[in-house]
């Protein structure tokens, strides 16, 4: 598939003349990725993101889903619920996991008002890391659907392989995961300035929380090689106007959705 965008000259020689950060500092940000979200919640509460409504328009599994009686979705990255509350409003019948990085974020996950044990279940975990494993939280293959919005940019590029592994123990066969993430060449990605770039395409924000930008291949790749097929993996390309500032932005984004082959088609 090819890029939506073609980067200018100037735009070209800015990012061949970035250096990437010295193991010492990658090291540091890897260590302080839980406290550096944590501190952005601090920050941020829930003011931040917006509730992602957008999702039943680009996503029709959620709606047929909750047509076929119900079932078990699982957010990773929860952040402080911008998925799970508005799907919790519009599908009552289905049920939601949530899990962050964060504690903070999933208190106040649970904190909300709409927060009902009986219909969701949220807790913190580190998804790149097997101990403990998501099922002591979530029974193993009992998931039908996994959201992954903006979660695997936020991952070091060695480790994303490890966390699809890591979610894959609870989806069922058959099961859906969706995602939207960062492309390749965003605009946010060419504004960095010098001493920002971790490594090709990854880069830490100044707050130090992480993002990588991604080709549609990449994405394929990282799903299909651990047993997924892909149902669809193309860039969204939007405007962002900032009427304060008299300007618009083009923003690119991956929008995917893979399906976990059963055992015998893996094999």
């Amino acid at each position: 598939m090819s890029h939506p965008r073609i980067l200018s000259r100037d735009e070209k020689e800015k990012l061949d003349k970035e250096k990437n950060l010295s193991d010492f500092q990658r090291t540091k940000l890897e260590a302080d990725a839980k406290k550096n979200w944590d501190l952005f919640y601090k920050r941020n509460a829930d003011h931040f993101f917006k509730d992602r409504h957008w999702l039943t328009r680009e996503f029709k599994v959620i709606r047929l889903l909750h047509e076929e009686g119900g079932g078990t979705v699982f957010e990773v990255g929860c952040g402080v619920g911008n998925t799970i509350y508005p799907l919790r409003g519009e599908f009552p019948n289905l049920f939601f996991y949530g899990c962050d990085l964060s504690p903070r974020a999933v208190d106040l996950v649970k904190g909300h008002l709409q927060y009902d044990p009986e219909k969701i279940s949220c807790f913190q975990s580190d998804i790149t890391n097997p101990d403990p494993p998501l099922t002591q939280n979530i029974p193993p293959q009992s998931v039908d659907l996994i959201t992954l919005i903006y979660v695997l940019s936020a991952i070091a590029p060695e480790k994303m392989s490890l966390a699809i592994q890591n979610i894959k123990q609870v989806l069922k066969p058959g099961g859906v995961v969706i995602l939207r993430d960062y492309g390749l060449y965003d605009h946010a990605m060419l504004r960095f300035k010098s001493g920002h770039k971790i490594q090709e395409n990854f880069y830490k924000r100044q707050d130090g929380t992480r993002a990588y930008y991604f080709t549609t291949e990449e994405m394929a790749a990282l799903f299909e090689n651990e047993g997924f097929e892909t149902s669809f993996n193309y860039y969204v390309e939007k405007e962002t106007s900032n009427k304060k500032e008299g300007i618009s932005v083009p923003r690119i984004f991956v929008q995917s959705q893979f399906r976990l082959r059963s055992q015998s088609n893996t094999s």
